[in-house]
């Protein structure tokens, strides 16, 4: 019985917290994109086209901030900051590389 207990409190904290999906982080992303700089953690949540859950939402901030997309000011406006137009034109570069693209460098 105690085990049977323990077993269901796990299982409770494993529900509660739920990974986001890459479609639901695309989706979220493009949101604040599209929002960038007007609105605040919930009014940006409210803006999804689909809901969420408030968690997972904050999972995918966190990642959001973590690679450099987004900034959250101290007022808590969202800013979308990545610029894919210029990653494109630096790594068109011949001196620049990233990932798979690392080319030799003769000295």
């Amino acid at each position: 019985m105690e085990q049977q207990l323990a077993s269901n409190a796990e299982n409770r904290e494993v529900r509660m917290f739920r990974l986001p999906t890459l479609e639901t982080v695309k989706m979220v992303e493009i949101t604040i994109d599209k929002y960038s700089g007007e609105f605040k953690k919930t009014q940006l949540w409210e803006k999804l086209s689909r809901k969420v859950m408030w968690p997972t939402y904050l999972v995918i901030l966190d990642y959001l901030e973590e690679m450099n997309r987004i900034i959250i000011s101290d007022n808590g406006i969202i800013t979308y900051i990545w610029n894919p137009e210029l990653a494109k034109k630096y790594l068109a570069k011949k001196h620049l590389y990233y990932g798979k693209g690392k080319q030799k460098h003769k000295n």
